[in-house]
């Protein structure tokens, strides 16, 4: 089936080139009310604040660690593609660390903060092709800037809506919004949430990374939760709807993964 949708791609004009990978379209400009720079910067203080105390605990993982090595060479593998979906992204201090705990979670803070919980990586038994779905995902939240979205959503609720003219307009009000709160914390929509999936399974393939184990990656989730509830699917819902919305998106980024390969096997 997929060879068949490439020969209609090469030999059809009007159909669109499957290599050129996922469209989501711009992000959503009501991002521009919060900073970016400010943003990245509470990111990253609370990166820090975290790594203090996962290390006071004696539970971040050291640079020589298994799979602090393995988690930073999928990342090594990424954030070159990053750019497609966020030229400013290129550009961040991207850092990825382990952290000895037994939350089945993982993140990517606006800035390029990547933190995975070594729950996730034993209880699921990831392959390095889900670990980079996971991490693909946590990525495109960050390069969609979707904190800023939801920090700008939250307060313009708070401050009321007859200030959005003025917010909008002119930006005379960009001072009321503080930025506060914890970023972990956030929670995404559910549009969010497919966007981000999709993204990521773009920036995995490109990457040369099987964007099929997605669906197992949310079959041994959902599998999971059966069992005991998640961390991770507190703020990432899963089920059926998902892994078709997943696979609907494969015929898109099948090819990237094909090509990705053949580059690798060539050098």
């Amino acid at each position: 089936m997929l060879r068949a949708l490439l020969v209609l791609a090469l030999f059809l004009p009007g159909l669109p080139a499957l290599a050129d990978g996922v469209e989501v379209g711009k992000p959503s400009s009501m991002r521009n009310l919060v900073p970016a720079g400010a943003l990245e910067n509470q990111a990253a203080q609370e990166y820090s604040q975290l790594k203090r105390q996962a290390a006071a605990k004696r539970a971040l993982g050291p640079d020589d660690h298994p799979q602090v090595k393995r988690l930073r060479a999928i990342a090594a593998r990424l954030i070159p593609f990053v750019d497609r979906f966020n030229p400013r992204a290129r550009q961040w201090q991207w850092e990825v660390n382990l952290i000895g705990s037994k939350q089945i979670n993982a993140f990517c803070m606006p800035g390029g903060k990547i933190a995975f919980y070594s729950g996730i990586l034993d209880t699921l038994k990831l392959t390095d092709d889900e670990v980079a779905m996971v991490m693909g995902h946590e990525i495109a939240h960050a390069l969609r800037e979707h904190a800023r979205e939801r920090i700008a959503k939250s307060q313009l609720t708070q401050l009321g809506a007859s200030l959005l003219g003025e917010l909008v307009g002119g930006g005379r009000y960009t001072g009321a919004f503080q930025l506060g709160g914890n970023l972990l914390s956030l929670k995404f929509s559910r549009d969010d949430e497919s966007e981000s999936d999709v993204v990521g399974l773009d920036l995995a393939a490109r990457a040369g990374f099987d964007p099929r184990a997605a669906v197992s990656l949310w079959q041994k989730m959902t599998a999971a939760n059966s069992k005991a509830p998640l961390e991770f699917l507190s703020t990432h819902p899963a089920g059926e709807h998902r892994i078709k919305e997943i696979e609907k998106h494969l015929p898109q980024v099948m090819p990237l993964y094909l090509a990705a390969r053949k580059a690798n096997r060539a050098e």
